[in-house]
């Protein structure tokens, strides 16, 4: 996706604020995961991310709304930061949600000093891996039979976080 096409993208999104995820966001978040993905993490899952407290789990509310528009989570330990997982509610991708919400997790692994971050995606997701080039991942490896839900291989990628 060029970035004019994510900017032309943006001007349809609702307005969002991020926020750090509640206990009270997690059955919209796992609404959104299960709408998302064929092998979803659970409610349980996303409970213990937030309950540990060293991860980065935001969320991007619908302003005037309670309503959850997508998710982020991440997670850094010494120098290396991971995209665990990113969704955006079907009804509103393609609108630069997901890319907003890629930005903070990128943001705050910067400021806890991260040097390279990793992800791992689907390689039939285009769009992700759209999302993802335009934020300067690579492809630095493959992890055969990675997903379960069907079956399929995950690319891992790689960025290096700049000052």
């Amino acid at each position: 996706m060029s970035r004019a096409s994510a900017d032309a993208n943006e001007k349809n999104a609702p307005s969002v604020k991020l926020r750090p995820s509640s206990a009270d966001d997690i059955g919209a978040v796992a609404e959104i995961e299960k709408a998302c993905f064929g092998d979803p993490w659970s409610a349980r899952e996303f409970e213990s991310v937030l309950q540990a407290g060293h991860t980065i789990f935001l969320v991007a509310e619908i302003e005037g709304t309670c309503e959850i528009a997508g998710y982020v989570v991440a997670m850094s330990v010494l120098d290396e930061g991971e995209i665990l997982n990113v969704a955006v509610a079907p009804e509103l991708t393609g609108k630069g949600l997901g890319g907003t919400l890629l930005d903070a997790a990128l943001t705050e692994l910067r400021r806890r000093e991260a040097v390279s971050v990793f992800l791992e995606v689907r390689t039939s997701n285009e769009a992700a891996r759209s999302l993802y080039a335009s934020r300067g991942f690579i492809e630095v490896s493959r992890r055969k039979s990675y997903y379960r839900s069907p079956v399929e291989d995950a690319l891992v990628l790689r960025r290096a976080v700049i000052g």
